[in-house]
């Protein structure tokens, strides 16, 4: 359980940044569903519930997620719903339970960058781009890959494209987190094949998906895919499994995923 000596919801972002790096220990609250997982003592905790972030809207290039949407908003958008084959809607359903999911933000999920995030490897799939208060808009791949620094996500900004994809993970049980989860997209030709939960964030299998992409698309080939993805990306042991299962179950969610979105 964390300890919070202070709350405040800021009227503006300005403010809310402000009173961010007035001290080490003040922190952007989301749905705090994960802090109450860990002991942590917190100094000022902000609330951007006043920053009207919390919107799900579709312009004529974009749809945009502001940060404080929660993962059930995703779950039951019609918006999201009927993009990308409903593959975040699909990513979120199974997190813990409703309860939980009307809480969690994507905000909180995202800046955290959490190694087991579902929400995140469902992204990184797609063309999505994180807006940041100082740090401004820039691909979800570099957000993940940049140091930490102080700040807070606005939006997220995912581009509408012809884009066909697939979520698949493995549980010990359906509401459990994942031993492993990974998406993969599809736009024309061109495959991106995403892993997380490694126990590590999610990140691309660049090499399996420029062979994919760059060559025929067969049984065969995207056999060879899931086996390149297997051995590009580094795995780990924890609680839930070890490494070498986490390579072998790679290999069977990456050819299934596949088989799937190439029939689409």
């Amino acid at each position: 359980m964390f300890t919070l000596m202070e709350l405040v919801q800021p009227t503006s972002l300005e403010e809310a940044y402000e009173i961010l790096t007035r001290r080490k220990n003040n922190i952007v609250i989301g749905g705090s569903a994960f802090l109450r997982m860990g002991k942590k003592r917190i100094g000022t905790g902000i609330d951007l519930s006043a920053l009207n972030l919390n919107l799900i809207e579709e312009s004529s290039d974009y749809i945009e997620i502001g940060a404080m949407t929660t993962l059930r908003d995703l779950e039951v958008s019609p918006i999201l719903n009927k993009y990308f084959d409903g593959v975040l809607p699909k990513s979120v359903r199974d997190i813990i339970g409703v309860q939980f999911r009307n809480v969690v933000t994507v905000g909180g999920s995202v800046f955290s960058r959490y190694g087991f995030s579902d929400l995140i490897v469902g992204l990184l799939a797609l063309e999505t781009e994180v807006e940041l208060y100082k740090g401004g808009r820039m691909l979800l791949e570099k957000f993940l890959n940049k140091d930490y620094e102080k700040d807070i996500l606005v939006k997220l900004y995912i581009k509408k494209n012809n884009v066909n994809a697939v979520y698949k993970c493995m549980r010990n049980s359906r509401s459990d987190y994942p031993i492993l989860n990974m998406s993969v997209s599809k736009t024309d030709n061109n495959f991106k094949i995403c892993v997380g939960a490694r126990p590590q964030r999610a990140t691309v299998a660049y090499k399996a998906s420029e062979f994919l992409s760059n060559n025929e698309l067969n049984e065969e080939n995207i056999v060879k895919a899931s086996e390149i993805a297997s051995e590009e990306l580094v795995f780990g042991s924890n609680m839930r499994a070890s490494k070498e299962y986490r390579k072998a179950v790679c290999k069977s969610l990456v050819k299934n995923a596949l088989m799937e979105v190439s029939s689409c």
